[in-house]
């Protein structure tokens, strides 16, 4: 009797890890050909633009020499306030767990974890969860496009979050810990006003007041891989994208910087997301490498070939972020 029951355990895992194995699939991101390198502009320095750019930018700096307080002896530093758009993180959405699709399409065993699902019931109404990994993805420090340590992220790439081991992201109840304050927005007023987000998304810059909303996406709460009325795989996997970014500004693990002066010598913490400098761009399982769009932007735009009925529901995405800093 052990051995039988030994024996229909082990298949019963060997199943789930060739059913996970099956689900899986990704590709090396390029950091050359894959990265679409025109949306690191506009380039400013001060509040003037040093090179120009055909997508939406946020308020620089007025002045573009900036006096920085400093500690002792130095007291003082100065430099040039400039401003880009940096590629600074890679997100895997998949629905099975432990796929790293940003490194190829490889499985790590987290132990035992529930596949991502997608149901319609008898009302009709789509569901479906998604996992998330994050990862560092300090593409400019490699390259060495900016040189100053204050204006880039440094280091290598490196595995930032692994949504399978965290129990807020499956769990709703343990999410609001994080996001007390979505039962304010789950009515249909709060939610109703996401369409000027949506609208202003589409057209130019995503609206910050609206922080709850992410676009055509839908709600940016709760903090979890739960998404309802999924009406595209596309646009779920983005708006689980930009909520692991809300979620992760929120944990204090994502600094922002500011486009004024002084302020500019500074990073801070930011518990709300600033949606509009935050841009997305798809990198798997097909690449855009000519074209990136502001947070919360339909998807329609792009959608076309990218969305085989073949597809496994794997996804990646490359973030990239507004930095204001004091180059000396």
């Amino acid at each position: 009797m052990i051995i039988v029951l030994s024996g229909l355990m082990l298949w019963g895992m060997s199943q789930t890890t060739m059913a996970a194995g099956v689900a899986c699939e990704g590709r090396f991101v390029n950091p050359v050909s894959d990265v679409c390198w025109r949306c690191m502009f506009p380039l400013s320095l001060g509040s003037a633009q040093v090179t120009g750019g055909d997508l939406p930018d946020t308020t620089n700096p007025a002045s573009p020499l900036q006096i920085c307080p400093m500690p002792p002896p130095v007291f003082k530093r100065i430099g040039l306030a400039i401003g880009y758009w940096e590629p600074m993180a890679l997100t895997d959405v998949t629905r099975s767990p432990g796929c790293m699709v940003n490194l190829g399409g490889f499985s790590v065993n987290l132990g035992k974890m529930g596949m991502g699902t997608a149901k319609k019931d008898d009302k009709q109404v789509n569901g479906a969860f998604y996992h998330v990994h994050w990862y560092k993805y300090p593409l400019t420090y490699w390259l060495s496009i900016i040189t100053s340590a204050g204006c880039l992220q440094g280091g290598d790439m490196d595995i930032g979050y692994l949504s399978e081991i965290d129990p807020t992201w499956g769990d709703s109840a343990l999410t609001s810990i994080l996001n007390p304050e979505a039962v304010i927005f789950a009515n249909p007023i709060a939610q109703g006003a996401c369409a000027a987000d949506a609208i202003a998304s589409a057209v130019s810059k995503p609206l910050d007041p609206l922080f709850w909303c992410a676009g055509s996406q839908g709600s940016m709460y709760p903090f979890n891989g739960w998404v309802s009325n999924e009406s595209s795989p596309l646009q779920s996997s983005l708006l689980v994208s930009e909520r692991m970014a809300f979620k992760l500004h929120r944990q204090g693990q994502i600094l922002e910087s500011v486009g004024a002066d002084v302020a500019v010598c500074y990073e801070y913490p930011s518990p709300i997301i600033p949606k509009e400098r935050w841009r997305y761009q798809m990198v798997n399982m097909y690449p855009d490498a000519v074209q990136c769009h502001p947070l919360g932007r339909t998807v329609m735009r792009w959608e076309t070939g990218r969305n085989p009925p073949s597809t496994r529901k794997n996804f990646g995405y490359l973030l990239w972020r507004k930095r204001n800093c004091v180059y000396s």
